[in-house]
Formats: structure tokens, sequence, C-alpha cells
């Protein structure tokens, strides 16, 4: 009988799960390669399970820091050989974690941990109603 094919993992140091907690060792730019031109800021972190993982961080601007504590999950900005994860910013649950989201972002704001805005300026607008009455 033929044995199955066993499918191989493309972000071993994630080992099964969907994010990893991780520390920053060490944040810096890099240059994409040949057609793209840009300095994209990464951080190396060593994830809980010890294992070090250079991490894209999305987004413009960011406060991450040496020792900052980051979420991490899969995912690679493709002009960039060898970076296979990314930092999720804005991650609140269930420990604190450092990176900041992109607050200026109006839309695709799920990626970079911005809430909706109006949507809360709406809430407190009832609130306020509510005390008033």
């Amino acid at each position: 009988m033929r044995q199955k094919k066993t499918v191989k993992s493309k972000r071993l140091a994630l080992g099964r799960c969907p994010q990893k907690r991780g520390t920053c060792t060490k944040v810096y730019i890099m240059t994409p390669r040949k057609p793209c031109s840009a300095r994209r800021p990464f951080a190396r972190v060593k994830l809980s399970n010890k294992i070090m993982a250079t991490c894209h961080i999305p987004g413009e601007r960011h406060n991450l820091k040496k020792f900052s504590t980051v979420l991490v999950r899969g995912g690679r900005p493709n002009d960039i050989p060898g970076v296979k994860y990314k930092i999720i910013r804005g991650a609140r649950f269930p420990a604190t974690y450092n990176a900041e989201p992109v607050y200026q972002r109006k839309k695709a704001r799920s990626k970079y941990g911005v809430g909706n805005v109006t949507r809360k300026k709406r809430i407190r607008a009832r609130e306020n109603l509510k005390r008033d009455v």
C-alpha cells in the first residue's frame, strides 16, 4: 500500500500554533530584492518555544524596540527572502503586547489592529444621551 505524503509546515517556528508570543532581540531595517526598492522594518524575535525568527513589522511607523513583547503570526512579505513571519499589531488579549495599532488607518483596519472610530463615536454619543435623560 502507498504511504501518504507527509506535509511539512512552512512556518516551523510556530510549531502548529496560529500565533506565538515572542520578545524582540533586535529591531532593524532591510531593503527588498531586485525590482523593488524600499526600507522595510523587521524584528528578530525569540519566540516562547526558544526559536529565533525574523518578523516583518507591517504598517507605517512602529514603537517596537529591544525587549518589546509581540505576537507573531505566519505570512511573508514577497520581496524579502528568508522572512516568513509577521508581527500582529494592536493585539491586546490575553497578555499585553507592545506593537501599537496603526491609528491613522481608515481601510483594512483589521490587519493593523484599529477599531471602527465612527462606531465608537456613535456609541459614546448614545451613552451621553442616556445620561442626560
